[in-house]
């Protein structure tokens, strides 16, 4: 009897060592992080992510699927600025919907505005995604594999599923600088693994590096000549500020050099602004910026003549793009040469 009990402590002591390491979570991957604006559900492991300091991203913009081809959302939306896309494991044991109501809850809590949201039979928005979209191409993954109590391994890239899938999408943040967010939560690859994956996308807007590409003198010319306007790409403003950059050099001496060139020519200088703040300051910004465009070239060293140049603001009167989200008001603030 005696030796019976030494023999099955000696077995739970061979046995706890394992259990606890099972416990243990896999390593995060390295050089990997939370992003600031939310945290991770407590316990959980973050298996997979990609960082894009400037990039586009697609994500669905209703959870309308086109009627002919439901693997397919009716409607993209495309946005641009900083992208941190994260898959997380949570501990063993939590349920799916413990794990989405707390991302939710601390989403709200911190301002978060809804677009469109999915609670409940969600398998076609994420067959939709996953095909159409693919959001986890691209990523750097940690090292080790999702394992079943039963010892069933499962690779990473797969965690995400359609099995009790929920889906959010919105935007974080105050007007005009609001970073857009989709969450995923489902069962990490299926019912076995008793675990719950969830996935997060957070695209902050954030002004591209410029000053790298100019419009030369031959392209203002072909402009001007096929739409009697072009836009002056490498001009550059601080935000809310009507001092042109030293990056600017460039665009200004391509600009002398097509009014030297063309010496009967007479044309507009055009500032736009997007539609964040009021009217009257857009307007007010976009004609001192033309202005100052006009300023740069009449002075030395380009000395253009007075009579020849003529600054007008527009403010936000003449977009070309939308101005829901960042994408479209970067395209929207610019000056434009107008041939008169």
């Amino acid at each position: 009897m005696r030796l019976t009990r030494l023999a099955a402590l000696a077995a739970l002591a061979l046995l706890t060592p394992l259990s606890q390491a099972a416990a243990t979570p896999p390593a995060d991957l390295p050089g990997s992080a939370d992003h600031p604006l939310i945290k991770r559900f407590n316990g959980s492991w973050l298996a997979g992510q990609r960082v894009a300091d400037w990039d586009s991203a697609a994500l669905p913009a209703s959870a309308e699927l086109q009627k002919n081809d439901h693997y397919k959302f009716k409607e993209l939306l495309t946005v641009e600025g900083r992208v941190t896309q994260t898959l997380y494991i949570a501990p063993r044991g939590k349920a799916p919907l413990e794990v989405w109501r707390n991302y939710e809850q601390a989403l709200t809590a911190a301002g978060f505005k809804k677009r469109f949201a999915c609670e409940r039979d969600c398998s076609d928005l994420f067959f939709a995604w996953s095909r159409q979209i693919d959001p986890t191409k691209g990523f750097k993954w940690a090292k080790g594999d999702l394992v079943s109590p039963g010892g069933d391994h499962y690779g990473l890239s797969s965690a995400l599923s359609y099995e009790q899938g929920r889906l959010l999408m919105g935007t974080l943040g105050q007007p005009g600088r609001e970073a857009t967010v989709l969450l995923y939560s489902s069962l990490a690859v299926n019912p076995h693994t008793e675990q719950v994956a969830t996935y997060l996308e957070i695209v902050e807007p954030k002004t591209m590096a410029t000053g790298q590409v100019t419009v030369d003198a031959t392209a203002l010319q072909a402009g001007l000549a096929s739409d009697g306007r072009v836009a002056l790409s490498g001009l550059f403003f601080d935000t809310g500020k009507a001092e042109l950059k030293p990056e600017s050099k460039p665009q200004l001496e391509a600009m002398a050099e097509l009014l030297k060139k063309q010496p009967a020519l007479k044309a507009w200088i055009v500032g736009h602004t997007d539609n964040v703040g009021s009217f009257e300051a857009n307007e007010k910004l976009s004609q001192a910026r033309a202005q100052a465009v006009v300023a740069a070239l009449t002075a030395a060293p380009y000395k253009v003549e007075v009579r020849r140049l003529t600054a007008r603001g527009l403010a936000s009167l003449a977009p070309v793009a939308g101005n829901g989200d960042e994408a479209g008001r970067s395209r929207n603030r610019r000056v434009e040469l107008v041939a008169q």
